[in-house]
């Protein structure tokens, strides 16, 4: 039998909020490890995800956060993520929508992405939107006028279309190397921190305008019961204003309930085994300008 030669590859995925980086990590891992919804800056942090394949090949992703000109102290932290994840990485996948022309946020992250020298893929994600195909060829025109791509992808995560062939390219980056991480590994995310996110996921889903930037997620007690196939799990939702806080829980609980029970499929799906979620709301005012409290919700 052919020895496997066991190679590795680190992988930055950035781009601007909404681009589908979450999607896209998702599809190429084959089980969900990134929340997603439609809201600018749905990840906050730095997302690991790991992809060993059949043939000795170890891809490592850092899913990011949107790139942004950042307002507050947590959007300080969330660009600072992009930033370590492209200096840690072997080669960044910048993932682009199809509009007219780079915007000048993406120039910006190009220029970032230059300074570290590093090989850089471009997917132009979300083809399916585009209606005529000329559009997506002067979209590639002028993204290569700002950087010397080593290749060039155009995909729609959300449909499956042409990841087989993105795969293929961030393939040839990996080099002979030891696998840092198990085979059997997915994410490097703690449970209590995959269980706070497929809850943020359902508040961002359910709520509009400011409301959801303003939630952070502390699970509080993550507990499996004895002799039983059970996790208890206690959740607090943080919100900023008061007036947030009665929109989180609805009219008598329907909103609380609804996201508690939405989340709590998610859990027993993940985890394999039936979850008893409790969920609390309570008021942190301006906590993303709060050292402390940033730190104390893992957001740095």
């Amino acid at each position: 039998m052919e020895n496997i030669v066991s190679k590795s590859a680190f992988i930055a995925i950035v781009g601007c909020p909404n681009a589908g980086k979450s999607t896209i990590l998702n599809r190429l891992l084959g089980q969900k490890v990134a929340i997603v919804s439609p809201k600018p800056q749905t990840t906050r942090t730095g997302i690991t995800g790991v992809l060993t394949m059949d043939d000795g090949v170890q891809l490592v992703f850092t899913d990011t956060p949107g790139f942004h000109r950042p307002r507050t102290k947590l959007g300080e932290k969330m660009v600072q993520a992009v930033d370590d994840s492209i200096s840690g990485g072997d080669v960044c996948l910048l993932v682009v929508e199809p509009e007219k022309e780079p915007r000048e946020t993406e120039c910006e992250l190009i220029q970032k992405i230059k300074k570290d020298r590093l090989p850089v893929v471009l997917a132009v994600n979300k083809i399916d939107t585009i209606k005529d195909k000329s559009d997506l060829a002067s979209l590639i025109l002028q993204f290569s006028q700002l950087c010397n791509f080593d290749a060039v992808v155009p995909i729609s995560a959300l449909k499956n279309d042409s990841m087989d062939e993105l795969l293929a390219e961030l393939k040839k980056y990996s080099v002979e190397s030891p696998h840092y991480f198990p085979d059997d590994t997915l994410t490097d995310q703690p449970e209590r921190v995959l269980a706070a996110e497929m809850i943020r996921e359902k508040l961002l889903l359910r709520l509009d305008k400011e409301i959801p930037h303003g939630i952070a997620v502390a699970i509080e007690s993550f507990k499996e019961r004895e002799n039983a196939d059970l996790l208890d799990i206690e959740a607090t939702i943080y919100c900023e204003k008061n007036s947030h806080k009665g929109i989180i829980i609805g009219k008598n609980g329907a909103m609380l309930k609804a996201v508690s029970t939405a989340a709590r499929r998610d859990m027993e799906r993940f985890f394999s085994c039936r979850v008893n979620l409790q969920c609390w709301v309570k008021v942190k005012e301006d906590w993303r300008n709060r050292e402390g409290l940033i730190h104390n919700f893992g957001l740095d």
